[in-house]
This record gives structure tokens, sequence and C-alpha cells, in this order.
């Protein structure tokens, strides 16, 4: 980690990005961090944050990481689908429960998974990439999983890169939609429910 932050540094001394020209840097190493995961993508919120302030760096860390995650979905759906798929059939006990939960709950799945560290961001796009979750459906479960993610995230960040700044209006605002996503999710399973019932 010592390692990629140096070299984050390093680019950034080396390009001279400031303000929102730091995109320029920062989609191409979130792409990377989605493909091979070798870093947290936390680093890029945090550079985000420090650069544009927490607002501005919060909706371009949620935007960046939006088209990261495409970018690996689509590539691993339809160009390295099948040399995916072999590779991970070596982990399919270790990935078993949530391809299942993937059936159940779709794109709920991909929200929980996406709201806490609960996989790398490059397992849950290859997972996905090789399930049945349509390119529609994935586009909504990133838009709203990296939103959680990333909001929860800049609350807790942001009391230590600005430790003067009052989080109250965003951990009050972060509550809400986590309770509109709450309600959501079980007016999902009362009508699938009440579907089955009917079938």
């Amino acid at each position: 980690m010592q390692f990629v932050n140096d070299a984050i540094d390093w680019l950034l001394s080396v390009t001279q990005l400031d303000g929102f020209q730091i995109i320029l840097l920062t989609l191409p190493l979130a792409i990377i961090q989605n493909f091979l995961g070798c870093f947290p993508f936390a680093t890029l919120i945090l550079l985000h944050i420090s650069a544009l302030g927490i607002v501005n760096g919060l909706i371009i860390s949620w935007l960046v990481s939006i088209v990261a995650s495409l970018v690996v979905y689509f590539c691993c759906r339809y160009w390295f689908a099948e040399w995916f798929d072999r590779k991970m059939s070596r982990f399919e006990t270790k990935y078993e429960k949530w391809k299942k939960y993937f059936q159940l709950y779709g794109v709920w799945t991909i929200i929980l998974m996406r709201t806490l560290p609960i996989m790398p961001n490059n397992v849950i796009a290859f997972l996905s990439s090789i399930s049945s979750i349509r390119p529609h459906a994935y586009l909504i479960s990133s838009i709203i999983g990296n939103l959680s993610h990333i909001w929860l995230f800049g609350i807790i960040s942001s009391s230590i890169v600005f430790p003067d700044t009052d989080i109250r209006v965003l951990l009050g605002a972060y509550l809400v939609f986590f309770a509109l996503m709450t309600v959501a999710f079980f007016v999902y399973l009362r009508m699938n429910k009440t579907a089955g019932s009917r079938a």
C-alpha cells in the first residue's frame, strides 16, 4: 500500500493535475483498480476529497466508480467471458452462496456488496458479468450501490481529512437514504412473494 500511495503521489507531482483535472488520473486508476484490485478504491476517494472538497470529491468518486465498474463488467461479459468463467470455476465453492443470492435478490445483492466491504469491487464485477444480471440492472445496482458505499465512506473519511467539518447533515441524509433503501428492499420482497404465490 505504501508503494501504491507513493506511486500516486509521484503521478500527481509529474502530471501537475489539480482540481477537476485530477479525473484524468483517477479514472484510469479506478479502471485498473476494478480489474486488478491492487489497491483499495478508498485511496481514490480520499484523493478526490482532498483535491475537490467533501461534496465535489464524493460526487466525482461516485461517477468515476460507476464508469470503472461498467468498463470491467462489459469487458468481462463480452470479451473475456469464457476465459473468466473457467478461472472462476476454481473458486465455485467459495462464491456459490453469492451466486445463489444473485438469483434470489438480483440487483439488491450487488447493492449490499458494494455498500459494505464484503467483497472487492473487481470480484463483484466479475461475478456479475457471468451471472444472470442484465446490463441495465447492473447499471442500476452500480449507481445505487456505489453511491451508498462512497457516501458511507465519505462520512467516515471526512472527519479525518477535514476534522473541523460538521458531518451531521451528511450523516442525516445518509440515514434517510438508507431507510428508503430498506423500505424499497422489503417492497421488492413483498412483490416477489405475491408474484410467486400467484404463479
